[in-house]
């Protein structure tokens, strides 16, 4: 699976003619298959971090390595093929398209693929998924069907449809009861376990960020390790 370095990574928004520091000489090194959290209170650059090692948006100063390689150094199509064949994104909302059922929203991941197998067991596997999260009942439900914590476990599923050697995890359990929560970082934990899957989450919840391998602290753009 997949190694990331954060090697001095600075990002700067211009905001009328003020220059806003949402990052500042971030390093961090996330070995293969590690579960990593970064915990910070909201505002302190964690989305922004995430957005970086993404390939969303570039960096003011500074390199994001994936595997060695400084990926913002790529040509735009195999930037876009990082983006859609190596990570699986978990966003803060669960951005499903309303006209699509569980299962259709889950296999989008596989429409943007640049090789795509015939069949490969797609329709299976986004059931498959859905019943891990809990959902085995909603498979065919649209998202007005779905209450908000059943949509976020949509999202989190989805994350992994397509195999990724990263998933990247914003605030993954944000809306989510306490059993619902405890019950999605079981399966997040499992996944990292079983299929070694490398995972960088981020959240404001301390309790939720010490059941992961290793967790730090973001405030004001600046990592730092607990």
């Amino acid at each position: 699976m997949s190694q990331v370095v954060i090697d001095v990574v600075s990002k700067d928004y211009r905001v009328a003619n003020e220059t806003i520091a949402a990052v500042r000489n971030a390093s961090l090194i996330v070995e293969r298959s590690k579960f990593v959290s970064i915990v910070g209170h909201s505002g302190s650059g964690k989305t922004t971090l995430l957005s970086l090692i993404g390939g969303m948006v570039s960096p003011t100063s500074g390199r994001v390595l994936f595997n060695g390689e400084d990926i913002y150094t790529w040509t735009s199509d195999r930037l876009s093929e990082y983006r859609c064949e190596k990570i699986g994104f978990m966003f803060q909302s669960a951005s499903l398209l309303p006209i699509l059922t569980a299962k259709e929203n889950l296999m989008l991941p596989v429409a943007f693929r640049s090789q795509r197998t015939p069949d490969g067991g797609h329709e299976q596997k986004a059931e498959d998924l859905l019943h891990s999260v809990g959902l085995s009942d909603k498979i065919n439900a649209y998202p007005a069907q779905l209450s908000g914590g059943q949509q976020r476990r949509v999202a989190i599923a989805r994350a992994f449809m397509n195999d990724p050697e990263l998933i990247l995890a914003d605030e993954p359990t944000g809306d989510l009861d306490e059993e619902t929560e405890n019950e999605m970082m079981q399966f997040f934990l499992r996944m990292n376990k079983e299929h070694g899957t490398t995972v960088i989450m981020v959240t404001h919840n301390s309790d939720l960020a010490r059941q992961t391998q290793q967790h730090f602290r973001m405030d004001r753009g600046v990592i730092s390790h607990v």
